[in-house]
């Protein structure tokens, strides 16, 4: 079944993850009603934004008047992206402004995160998913696994869990890979009759949904992974490779893959197992018709040629960022004619400014010291903790998880703790990537959409409720943790982990 033609932005106002270069037209996500008090929400976030970083500056803490300011300013940013306030990027360019219209530090310390290789790393993966979506990549992918894995349900199901695992690698983006996916459940829900409310739906879409949120943890590919690895290349003062990352998360990702299949069958048990039409036909329906055109042969070769320059980065050193912004140039170079000019201005820049800017408010808070009066008030206690790592595992999973719920965002969560955790390793010579490795992934494990960009677009089309989210979501959490484990344990050491 073909998907639905992929070519525009998806909308971009959901959060950072949301940001992607593709749409699918035509899914029908169901949309929120506005509440009556949305005035009085929207009024309370502002003030919030206002008075806290006004109740900073005058509070008697007995710091220097840039430190002050470099909190109360952070302050603001971190307020506006936890609460949604404003946009992701126009407050965090708002932060920058501030910062350099009070001076409190150097524009090159301000503006640093644009010559940063993470912003662009972003840039040139988002070039590379406009690329392989416009070739219709991302269709052959899915009609490739499709057309082997069976056609029951529960085959269909796994069939539909792989695609999601593979589609992160050639789409940068959560909420990207998830409209395709829909568009592709939907037509999955139809060869079997199921409607919205039934168990085939509820679990095509939770599952969908949830993994989509969970495998670009473990992948440098959506904003949040994309965010941590510079944070800790940058605050941590260690290189982090795209491969290693990849291969340290990869035995998770099988497990995850198996586990969702499973989980999802036992907690919705579907109303069947054989579709409306014969095997042979279903199989024909998912059959790749198109002919490789020298456009997709072009995308294909590409992306793949990155994907393998990622994945062997440990052994070239060629940086990831590098690959990804000179791959997806390259797809605009004459005569290869991949991506266009047109395709250019259909990428949504507002992930770029975002990932600068948070990157330059973590800049200035460690250029003024704040950063350090940060790990020394806030968090040194838990130094002992880190120290063992039998310890410090359940410690950074777990209270990673839990915090998350107060931050809302993964990447508020990201951004206003792992650069303190980076400080603090650096200060107690603790392993900074093991650390921050293990504290992204926390991020992943989630009860409620609130907590991703991603689960609140897949919550938006209406298939499944709020609860199936928590049951599904908990013992996915509970899995992924025992198998990080036994990968810290037995596994991670082997890679000099």
């Amino acid at each position: 079944m073909p998907l639905t033609d992929v070519a525009h932005q998806f909308g971009a106002r959901s959060g950072a993850d949301s940001v992607t270069a593709v749409e699918v037209p035509g899914v029908d996500a169901r949309k929120s009603p506005v509440p009556t008090n949305g005035n009085y929400i929207k009024a309370a976030k502002t003030l919030a934004c206002v008075a806290v970083p006004l109740a900073i500056w005058f509070m008697p803490l007995g710091l220097t008047a840039p430190i002050r300011a470099a909190f109360a300013i952070s302050a603001f940013m971190i307020i506006a992206w936890m609460t949604e306030a404003m946009e992701y990027a126009a407050a965090g360019l708002v932060g920058l402004l501030l910062f350099w219209f009070f001076g409190i530090a150097e524009p090159a310390v301000i503006f640093s995160g644009f010559v940063n290789d993470t912003a662009w790393f972003y840039l040139g993966a988002m070039l590379i998913g406009a690329m392989a979506t416009k070739s219709g990549l991302p269709q052959r992918i899915a009609n490739a696994v499709i057309a082997r894995v069976g056609v029951t349900y529960s085959r269909l199901l796994l069939g539909l869990i792989i695609i999601t695992f593979l589609l992160t690698f050639v789409v940068p983006s959560g909420a990207a890979v998830l409209v395709i996916m829909a568009s592709i459940a939907m037509g999955v829900m139809k060869l079997f009759g199921a409607e919205k409310g039934s168990n085939i739906g509820r679990g095509l879409f939770v599952a969908i949904t949830y993994t989509t949120s969970i495998f670009n943890k473990m992948i440098i590919a959506g904003t949040a992974s994309i965010m941590s690895r510079s944070i800790i290349e940058q605050t941590g003062g260690v290189r982090v490779s795209w491969g290693l990352w990849f291969g340290a998360f990869l035995p998770v990702a099988i497990v995850t893959i198996f586990a969702a299949w499973w989980l999802t069958l036992k907690l919705f048990p579907p109303e069947t197992n054989e579709p409306l039409m014969s095997a042979a036909s279903v199989r024909a329906q998912y059959r790749t018709k198109a002919a490789w055109t020298p456009l997709s042969r072009k995308a294909a070769v590409l992306s793949a040629f990155a994907l393998l320059l990622w994945t062997t980065d440990w052994a070239h050193g060629v940086s990831p960022s590098i690959v990804a912004f000179g791959v997806g140039l390259f797809a605009l170079l004459p005569f290869i004619d991949v991506l266009d000019e047109n395709d250019f201005k259909k990428i949504n820049l507002l992930p770029f400014f975002f990932v600068a800017a948070a990157l330059g408010m973590g800049e200035v808070l460690k250029t003024t010291g704040a950063l350090a009066i940060l790990t020394d008030s806030f968090i040194g206690g838990i130094e002992p903790l880190l120290a063992n790592k039998a310890i410090a595992l359940p410690a950074l999973y777990w209270g990673g998880f839990f915090y998350h719920f107060v931050t809302a965002s993964e990447i508020s969560m990201l951004v206003t703790s792992l650069p303190v955790l980076m400080e603090l390793a650096r200060a107690h010579g603790l392993d900074p990537v093991w650390i921050g490795m293990i504290w992204s992934f926390s991020s992943g494990g989630k009860l409620f959409a609130y907590e991703s960009a991603v689960l609140v677009l897949g919550y938006s089309f209406g298939y499944f409720r709020h609860t199936d989210l928590i049951k599904l979501g908990l013992a996915l959490t509970i899995v992924d943790f025992v198998v990080l484990a036994g990968c810290v344990a037995f596994y991670w050491p082997l890679l000099g982990l």
